[in-house]
């Protein structure tokens, strides 16, 4: 299997093999990401190869240093516009809208353009924010709000309750949202 600068060089060639490389090594972790958000397999499947295209037609500007990570964030924002599209038609929602709904409490109004903070800066205050969590509360957190597992699949990995998980969770949502507070949120 290709190391991950290998495969972003053979998209800055404009070399095809990248796209089947990339697939190897990462359509599990991608199909897990889009299963967790859309619910869907068929949503999941067409959401993953929209985002080889997207790293296809992205990358010769764009030079990820972390290719699964550049990855997450295409697929993601590619299951997100799915979701859209769908909660327009008025379908089931997923984890992806659980868990929005149990960030929205942590989050500023977004509408009110001056009491919000830029998206850049928003995620450098939680990045800063899981580096003073304990590895455990980091990993929960992040499995639940950037993989958007559900909390029995974070229970089941953890050897965990599900009650543990979301109390844990809501916690660490009340912990953000006093950082937020502090830092000038309007929450």
């Amino acid at each position: 299997m290709m190391n991950d600068e290998d495969i972003v060089a053979l998209y800055w060639k404009r070399d095809e093999e990248a796209i089947k490389q990339t697939k190897l090594k990462y359509e599990a972790y991608l199909m897990k990401i889009a299963k967790n958000m859309l619910k869907d397999y068929q949503e999941s499947q067409e959401a993953v190869n929209d985002t080889y295209l997207a790293a296809w037609n992205s990358m010769p500007e764009n030079r990820p240093k972390i290719l699964s990570l550049y990855l997450g964030k295409l697929i993601r924002h590619i299951s997100i516009d799915v979701i859209r599209k769908r909660t327009s038609k008025k379908r089931n929602g997923s984890e992806y809208d659980l868990s929005y709904e149990e960030l929205d409490e942590c989050l500023s109004d977004r509408s009110n353009p001056d009491d919000a903070l830029s998206a850049e800066e928003l995620s450098k205050e939680i990045t800063a924010f899981l580096q003073t969590l304990s590895v455990q509360e980091r990993v929960i957190f992040i499995s639940r709000y950037y993989r958007f597992d559900s909390i029995k699949q974070i229970a089941d990995r953890y050897h965990s309750s599900e009650s543990a998980v979301k109390t844990m969770l809501h916690r660490t949502r009340n912990k953000l949202k006093e950082v937020l507070i502090k830092k000038g949120y309007t929450v």
